[in-house]
């Protein structure tokens, strides 16, 4: 009977987009930033961003960073300022 509520409680996480423990609003998506990996910061964005330009580039700078065979989420190599500057221009 415990196992069975585990995978009730585990689907109903699903469903809201919670993920590890970490919850992220549906409509969003988690990007770790930062151009090393012990300066890495998770920022959770709406998926509206992966229109703009200036994010298209970051993703083109993930892909010749880390190719299409990153494990686990997705990792953009550029400073946190940087980041942060820029999509702060898409509000």
């Amino acid at each position: 009977m415990a196992i069975g509520k585990a995978i009730k409680r585990s689907l109903s996480f699903e469903k809201r987009g919670v993920s590890s423990g970490k919850e992220i609003k549906k409509g969003h998506f988690a990007v770790y930033v930062g151009e090393t990996e012990n300066e890495r910061k998770r920022f959770v964005i709406p998926v509206s961003y992966l229109k703009h330009p200036s994010f298209q580039e970051l993703l083109l700078l993930a892909e010749e960073e880390f190719g299409f065979d990153q494990n686990g989420a997705l990792t953009i190599p550029c400073s946190e300022s940087v980041f942060v500057e820029m999509i702060s221009r898409f509000r």
